[in-house]
């Protein structure tokens, strides 16, 4: 009787396998019947293993399991042949009874000489080889290839091509090797076609299409990649919606199911998000409690930023907590926790808080284990948390930690986790992290009716020498002007929570705002920032530069004043007090920004002024969040402290402050000999300005894939004020301007096209009603 079968190195060689073994195993069976009346069993003195060149006979045998003398069945036999065949080791087993010796004779699988990808386009060979296990100079292993198809099917999937199919064949070549080849059909993607809502009531489906990261396939779809049917991104999806709608109040909020569906020509799918939005609640009663005797509840409920009629959100919880414990942390007290327990009331839609302050476990930081940072200093990381080796443990402290790690933008995945240390009591707290590129080199073109045509080149890196230092170099070249500008960042000066910033620039222009005349400036300005509270920052500066105006050709005696005075140097100290609530986002639908600052010009140098500049601006959303205003208002004071007047390098000009009017387009001008004001005579800018704009966006009824809404607008304005007007007209005079715009997410950015009309005006104002500039939303 003899065993055998020969592998075809594939899924249906094992197929063919399987089946000549069973086949092979009955028919050794029916041999052996007659034989079983007169002998039973077989006996081998010796055993004979063949053809293995890489694996032992010992190991064969220990396959085998087959005893010297012991008695041996027909099942026994087939039994051993399994074992070695399933070894995976041998591409051909064969087992031949001769007598008393039995001889194994095996082809061993053969070594890849190397692995090669056909068919791919949409992923490189570098990133496929990274996905198989399979590697040169290892044994072939027909499993591991199947294995390694499945993978590259499931990158492809990831992609959204969901058709693709991969077939891993060999190429055999000499000395027992072969080519392991995987031939790709990528496939086309699979797009979503329409995304619908079932169960929404408070909310529109264009509102919740736009919160989700999925998109609808549009005109942009062959570069859009957020329109692609992944799996994946439908489970975050599901957790996205839930935490639009709980944010909002809607604390029963439910994803029911998520239904994908095929089109009829199978290039497309069709989701449906089937909801349960439940009741939108509020805040009831704000309380604090404790059972601590060193613990007053009255002090820390003064830290609750919650207020009774708001709309219940989560994350002013959180943000409740938090103010709590580090209240407590400053003032000694340490393992202290705070709970909120929740009362429900149904009938008026409300919930009411308890903040109950209670003294939590003694548990403390053993060590941070940080792993994974290939680039990335340690202490990058670390500097994330604000709990060192030593300290009580708070895992709310370290859940905070996590999500500045993340908001670095350092790394492609980024975990913390916390375990149990040396003793019950420690803690050690574990950040495993990816890497992924920080640095981006980028070329650009522009136009505009200003300074013409123009070129710009940048070089950023955000985690320079993994120091998670920023450094910039941005040059500005267009037809009547030249920028250069270098940035440097440290985020953590000298360990702590302030970042040193240094910027220098060296610009020239021939003709500023098509005048005639050019200029020069060099600046550099150092510069530290720190947070004040969590929604506040203060940054002092120090700045010096010069300036200067040449090559004058115009008839405006102002100007050429100031051209006559050559080139000035300035030495000035400042500071810029910012405040933003959208910091702490409690509330998803609103948000105030401010900003105020002030530069003393006098630290030696030509000029002695001080400036004051002011910024408000507010946004909130209505009509169930379909429609969002914003209105701004900005002003500035240039204060000339000596008897020098300001420059016309320091005064303001209202570029792209007004909508419908041209950069240099209002504001004092010098009428020349003539002493009759037109649009062509020369801007003088002013030492005063005030500026407001209102806007409101809409959904224009498109496609929300198309990325387009529109706008209204209506800005108000003026520049005034010279320290020697002469005869030029330097009075406040408000303008204003409306008109409507388009706005258009596009993979290169944000673009919106402003047509306006200016309303109020001057005769000799240069008017502008078009402009494309890149969005800068609030």
């Amino acid at each position: 009787m003899s065993i055998s079968a020969r592998g075809n190195l594939g899924r249906r060689g094992r197929a063919h396998l399987l089946a000549a073994t069973v086949l092979l195993g009955s028919a050794g069976a029916v041999a052996l019947v007659p034989q079983a009346v007169q002998a039973q069993t077989y006996r081998f003195s010796s055993v004979e293993v063949n053809g293995n060149q890489r694996i032992d006979a010992a190991t064969i045998l220990s396959y085998a399991g087959i005893a010297r003398g012991e008695a041996v069945s027909a099942a026994r036999l087939n039994d051993a042949y399994q074992a070695i065949s399933g070894s995976g080791l041998f591409e051909a087993v064969e087992l031949s009874p001769r007598g008393n010796t039995l001889v194994i004779n095996v082809t061993e699988y053969p070594t890849i000489n190397r692995i090669a990808f056909e068919g791919n386009a949409r992923i490189k060979d570098d990133d496929l080889a990274s996905i198989v296990r399979s590697q040169s100079r290892r044994v072939y292993s027909p499993s591991m290839a199947e294995t390694d198809a499945a993978a590259i099917v499931t990158a492809y999937e990831q992609q959204g091509r969901l058709a693709a199919s991969v077939t891993p064949k060999i190429i055999r070549r000499s000395e027992n090797r072969v080519d392991l080849v995987f031939e790709i059909v990528e496939g086309a993607v699979v797009e979503i076609e329409r995304i619908s809502f079932v169960g929404n009531r408070a909310y529109s489906e264009s509102r919740l299409r736009r919160a989700l990261g999925t998109k609808q396939a549009g005109i942009l779809r062959r570069i859009i990649r957020s329109d692609t049917f992944i799996a994946d991104r439908i489970e975050f999806d599901k957790q996205v919606l839930s935490d639009f709608y709980t944010s909002r109040g809607f604390v029963d909020f439910q994803v029911l199911s998520v239904a994908p569906e095929l089109t009829r020509n199978r290039d497309g799918y069709l989701l449906t998000f089937t909801i349960r939005e439940g009741q939108q609640f509020r805040f009831g009663r704000v309380t604090t409690v404790s059972d601590l005797a060193e613990v007053d509840a009255d002090e820390f409920q003064r830290a609750a930023n919650i207020k009774p009629g708001q709309v219940y959100s989560p994350l002013a919880v959180e943000n409740t907590i938090a103010r709590m414990e580090r209240l407590a942390t400053r003032k000694g007290l340490n393992f202290i926790r705070v709970e909120p327990r929740v009362v429900r009331n149904d009938r008026d839609l409300t919930l009411d808080i308890e903040f109950a302050v209670t003294r939590g476990p003694r548990m403390f930081v053993e060590r941070i284990d940080i792993e994974g940072n290939a680039t990335t200093l340690d202490r990058v990381v670390r500097h994330q948390f604000r709990t060192v080796e030593g300290d009580p443990f708070n895992p709310r402290e370290i859940r905070e930690a996590a999500d500045r790690i993340r908001a670095l933008g350092f790394f492609s995945r980024s975990d913390v986790t916390a375990r149990e240390g040396s003793a019950p009591d420690q803690m050690v707290v574990n950040v495993d992290v990816e890497e992924q590129p920080t640095g981006s080199l980028a070329f650009g073109l522009s136009y505009s009716e200003v300074n013409g045509a123009g070129a710009a080149i940048t070089f950023t890196e955000s985690n320079f020498l993994g120091r998670g230092q920023l450094l910039s170099f941005r040059i500005d070249t267009g037809t009547d002007n030249s920028t250069s500008r270098f940035v440097f960042a440290e985020p953590a000066f000298l360990g702590r929570d302030v970042r040193f910033g240094f910027s220098a620039v060296y610009a020239e222009t021939d003709g500023r705002y098509n005048a005639e005349y050019d200029t020069r400036l060099i600046e550099i300005s150092p510069s530290l920032q720190f947070p004040l509270s969590e929604s506040s920052r203060l940054q002092v500066r120090y700045t010096a530069g010069e300036g200067n105006i040449r090559n004058y050709a115009g008839d405006s005696a102002i100007i050429q004043a100031d051209a006559d005075r050559g080139a000035l140097t300035y030495s000035k100290i400042g500071y810029t007090y910012s405040y933003d609530s959208r910091r702490t986002g409690l509330d998803p639908n609103s948000g105030i920004r401010l900003e105020f600052s002030q530069d003393y010009a006098g630290l030696g140098g030509d000029l002695e002024y001080i400036e004051t500049t002011a910024l408000v601006g507010a946004q909130t959303m209505v009509w169930n969040e379909e429609i969002t205003l914003r209105a701004e208002l900005e002003g500035g004071v240039l204060s000339m402290l000596g008897n020098e007047d300001s420059r016309l390098l320091d005064r303001y000009f209202l570029n792209g402050k007004i909508r419908g009017f041209e950069g240099n387009g209002i504001g004092p001008r010098d009428p020349g000999a003539d002493g009759i004001l037109k649009s062509g005579d020369e801007a003088l800018g002013g030492n005063m300005f005030v500026v407001a704009r209102f806007e409101a966006e809409f959904p224009l009824g498109l496609p929300e894939e198309y990325g387009i809404t529109g706008g209204l607008f209506a800005d108000v304005g003026s520049v005034w004020n010279l320290d020697s007007p002469g005869g030029v007209d330097d009075g406040f005079s408000l303008r204003s301007a409306v008109g409507v715009s388009i706005f258009w997410d596009t993979p290169i950015g944000p673009l919106r096209f402003n047509f306006s009309e200016a309303v109020k005006k001057k005769d000799y104002d240069r008017t502008q009603n078009f402009d494309l500039t890149i969005s800068t939303r609030f």
